[in-house]
């Protein structure tokens, strides 16, 4: 046994914590933010303030500023804002220098990936179209808007994505996570 768990037994002993206790209390948030997580059908909304009408493929401006939006839980009727890991960003790249599989998750150029960068969890806000790379403020990671892979560091996982596709001519959730947002 290292110093480490023999300082960790030491403290949990002095109060009154067991191991599994312990575990179970770092466990529970993980499986709490999963269970807030969006669902296939969610509709779009805005991230900024209360407004929640439902985001059009049109209402994304190729070469603007990434759009914050929230899951809008359609049962609820409220956003899914509850946990900072569902919260997405939205881009429209132009339809002619996507791959056919890109485009098969991106109705009308629009690409969905987590806004949490995945170095140290700030959000992914900027787009620098010079570049054609989504940008974190915080530490300067940048990501290519294609397939949310890292283009320069900090960072060095991907951005998750997040299909999409049109019903009604707004934007809908079409599956999961392409993988865990966050750090």
């Amino acid at each position: 046994m290292d110093a480490v768990d023999s300082r960790r037994r030491l403290l949990l002993k002095a109060t009154g914590a067991s191991v599994a206790g312990c575990c179970a209390l770092q466990a529970a948030p993980a499986a709490a933010q999963e269970a807030q997580g969006m669902v296939k059908g969610d509709l779009l909304v805005a991230a900024k303030g209360d407004d929640t009408k439902p985001i059009k493929a049109e209402d994304i401006k190729a070469g603007a500023k990434p759009v914050l939006v929230w899951p809008y839980d359609l049962k609820e009727k409220k956003p899914r804002s509850d946990s900072r890991l569902n919260k997405l960003l939205l881009l429209r790249l132009d339809p002619a220098d996507m791959s056919d599989e890109l485009k098969a998750r991106a109705p009308g150029g629009v690409v969905a990936y987590s806004s949490i960068c995945t170095h140290q969890a700030c959000d992914v806000t900027e787009y620098v179209a010079s570049e054609k790379l989504l940008m974190c403020f915080c530490h300067f990671s940048k990501f290519n808007p294609g397939d949310g892979s890292v283009a320069k560091g900090p960072a060095a996982k991907s951005l998750p994505y997040v299909p999409l596709e049109e019903k009604d001519g707004f934007l809908v959730v079409a599956g999961g996570f392409s993988n865990k947002p966050g750090v």
